[in-house]
């Protein structure tokens, strides 16, 4: 699946809990700002799509070819091309972190020595 901003809404919405679900079972993505509770199934179903928005960002975010970049950086693709703004990011990072596919490099009460307060990602 292609890397883009129409992608990841239709994505992280598609994975959210519909009216009446029971949402105890909740794969929670904690965002930098945004926090998900996604149904684990729908989840599930759309890892590999996850997978390969998230392989469309550049080489830095890699563990084996960049170990990981700032959350300022992710609204490029690897071509150099912008696909998103800083809620398009967030709906992927959340995504990204309930299906076990990206992880932050340091916990969030570090963020704030980061340069502009914000976290390092990384592929996993």
């Amino acid at each position: 699946m292609k890397l883009t901003a129409e992608n990841v809404k239709e994505t992280f919405m598609n994975c959210l809990f519909k009216e009446g679900e029971d949402i105890n079972t909740a794969v929670i993505g904690k965002g930098v700002m945004t926090n998900a509770g996604f149904h684990p199934q729908r989840l599930k179903d759309a890892t590999p799509n996850i997978e390969a928005m998230l392989n469309e960002l550049p080489d830095v975010f890699k563990p084996d070819s960049g170990g990981g970049m700032s959350f300022l950086q992710a609204c490029m693709d690897k071509n150099g091309n912008q696909w998103g703004e800083h809620s398009n990011i967030d709906q992927l990072v959340c995504l990204g972190l309930a299906s076990g596919k990206l992880k932050y490099l340091m916990p969030r009460d570090m963020w704030e020595i980061l340069p502009g307060g914000m976290p390092y990602l990384v592929l996993c």
